[in-house]
């Protein structure tokens, strides 16, 4: 790989956002084609591509799993704020009227309800008794965000319609997956009204160590 080339590459994964929010216009054949050849080609223990890929641009169905992914985050972040976990989220936030438009975003679920809107959903599901699958799909997830990202295409990785069976055993039934398959992510794709900046990451020397646990690391080596 080229020093032009790492550096594209270096700047795909700084930029690369999550995009809840986009415009009406279906994704190009070209582009889902590769999307799709970008997550067929991830890594995946001992060769087992344990994935398979639902591509759903179908306006019901995608209005009923954005029905699905709203209950889901709704009953999550409600079981927070009932067990009281939900405080860290609203730091930083002094104005009472933004806490509870947050509030209400996540209590609601419709944090999560915009992939109904999503011109191009991807559902991974995961071959069960396969060690590594939900690794493997995850790596094959990041691929395709990477892929539509450097295609200027948003998406966002969802896995609140995953996490409780309830929603998860709806889902299979309407995209009809085997049982001895599971339903790890729901991917959305689209372009976006317009690209945001990345959000700020913890700096390297808070989450790096040298060679133990909590012993300092120093980018760039001992000065």
């Amino acid at each position: 790989m080229s020093s032009e080339d790492s550096k594209t590459m270096a700047r795909l994964i700084t930029e690369r956002v999550s995009i809840r929010s986009y415009l009406p216009d279906p994704v190009s054949q070209e582009h889902l084609d590769l999307i799709l050849e970008a997550g067929r080609r991830a890594p995946s223990g001992e060769n087992a591509q344990p994935w398979k890929f639902i591509v759903v641009q179908d306006d019901r169905t995608r209005k009923i799993i954005g029905d699905l992914a709203r209950i889901g985050s709704g009953r999550r972040f409600t079981a927070e704020y009932i067990n009281k976990t939900m405080d860290h989220r609203f730091e930083g936030l002094d104005d009472p009227a933004k806490r509870k438009a947050v509030f209400d975003k996540l209590t609601s679920g419709s944090v999560s309800a915009f992939l109904a809107e999503a011109p191009l959903l991807i559902v991974v599901v995961g071959r069960k008794g396969v060690w590594d699958t939900p690794f493997d799909c995850s790596a094959a997830i990041e691929n395709m965000l990477l892929q539509a990202q450097a295609m200027q295409l948003g998406g966002c990785w969802v896995n609140a319609i995953t996490m409780d069976v309830r929603d998860e055993t709806v889902l299979a039934d309407l995209l009809t997956v085997p049982a001895d398959y599971k339903i790890v992510s729901v991917i959305s794709f689209g372009y976006p009204p317009k690209m945001r900046g990345p959000r700020k990451r913890l700096p390297m020397e808070e989450i790096v160590y040298n060679e133990k646990f909590g012993q300092a690391y120093v980018p760039g080596g001992a000065k």
